[in-house]
């Protein structure tokens, strides 16, 4: 035979056999109805049992081997483990998987938890927590059957520990795991997600936020002092989807415009036409006359490190300070911040002082014209 049909015969022979190789690997399938499995968003960031951990809910899966012919149809899953009965769902979460429902070649069949493959099976039902470490088998009387298929159901439960899911900023857990035959080798991949929103609270206030002095005419002003204006009110509404400890600050758009000197409490009028300073106002709150939720009496509890340490909370009234939080807490006389609410509502009265009106050119309107932000700080 001449050599080059001789090279061309052993080539079709090594073709052959790995073509008859790559369609033995593709006896046995392994199939899930979902490869991706996403727990929605969380967005109530606290419970009311005082559980140490919370159920992020539940997905339900379904798995099919098929195999041309009978063999160990044997699966495990590989994941960390975050105890002897749970995985992990990133460092601060666990998940655990319940398999049931197995039916072998058309007949229910009971499960076995096997420790390795090819092990008798550690314990037997017809619904098993799958343990970390282990694998499932289709069994009876104690010994793992072989078949042609076999069909599951998995329950994925996931938690999260109460401290982890309290998040200031939008969170996303991604964690995966693999799920493979013992004896086909045919394998899927598995991930989990889980998305966690802060906290929303909403504040409004009553007329707008507007306090509206309407006309003030000069004559009916000081000339060379300060001219205190009527205290007017501002109802707050603070509406949270959740309880959740929170603190109030201050911010002055007229920053550096209020008379006075440089007390952090008062907030500025902004300027005339001149650059002359049109005054200052101040913001009380007396926490006599909030409520929140279901407490009987709130005190007030003030920060300037940002709520890393707080005051002593009090009955006592004073003005909103711009560098500083302002919370409420259910009991007087302790330095532990805010405590936890849903719904906080209040009066706030703001006192404003208008400048002699020889300091001001009068030549033209004078438009009084403070402006602050009040902020919601989640602590």
């Amino acid at each position: 035979m001449p050599l080059a049909t001789c090279m061309r015969s052993l080539c079709m022979w090594l073709l052959l056999g790995i073509a008859g190789t790559a369609q033995a690997l593709e006896e046995c399938q392994l199939n899930v109805s979902e490869a991706q499995v996403d727990f929605g968003l969380m967005n109530r960031l606290a419970q009311h049992d005082g559980a140490p951990e919370r159920l992020l809910g539940e997905r339900r899966l379904s798995v099919n081997v098929n195999c041309p012919q009978a063999e160990d149809l044997s699966l495990f899953y590989r994941a960390l483990a975050a105890t002897p009965q749970r995985l992990q769902f990133t460092e601060h979460g666990s998940y655990a998987i319940e398999v049931g429902n197995a039916v072998l070649d058309g007949r229910a069949v009971e499960l076995g938890l096997l420790t390795a493959a090819g092990q008798p099976p550690v314990m037997s039902a017809t619904v098993l927590e799958w343990r970390p470490g282990h694998g499932i088998a289709p069994i009876e009387q104690g010994a793992v059957l072989m078949g042609n298929t076999l069909s599951l159901q998995l329950t994925l439960r996931a938690w999260a520990g109460v401290a982890a899911i309290q998040a200031r900023d939008a969170t996303t857990w991604e964690v995966s795991g693999m799920l493979y035959g013992a004896s086909h080798g045919r394998y899927r991949e598995l991930t989990l997600r889980a998305h966690f929103a802060p906290v929303a609270c909403l504040p409004t206030l009553s007329d707008h936020g507007v306090v509206d002095y309407g006309t003030l005419y000069a004559k009916d002003l000081s000339a060379t002092n300060e001219t205190p204006l009527p205290t007017r009110t501002l109802r707050l509404n603070v509406s949270c989807d959740a309880p959740i400890r929170f603190g109030l600050r201050m911010k002055d758009n007229r920053d550096g415009s209020a008379t006075g000197g440089t007390d952090e409490t008062a907030y500025g009028l902004d300027l005339d036409a001149s650059r002359n300073k049109i005054g200052r106002f101040y913001l009380t709150i007396d926490p006599g006359e909030f409520s929140a939720d279901s407490f009987p009496t709130l005190y007030r509890t003030d920060s300037t490190s940002n709520g890393v340490a707080w005051s002593s909370s009090t009955a006592r009234q004073i003005p909103m300070a711009a560098n500083s939080l302002l919370g409420f807490t259910d009991k007087t006389g302790v330095t532990t911040g805010p405590v936890s609410m849903q719904t906080l509502t209040g009066t706030m009265r703001i006192k404003t002082y208008l400048a002699p009106m020889q300091s001001l050119d009068l030549r033209d309107v004078v438009r009084i014209n403070g402006s602050g932000t009040l902020e919601i700080v989640y602590l």
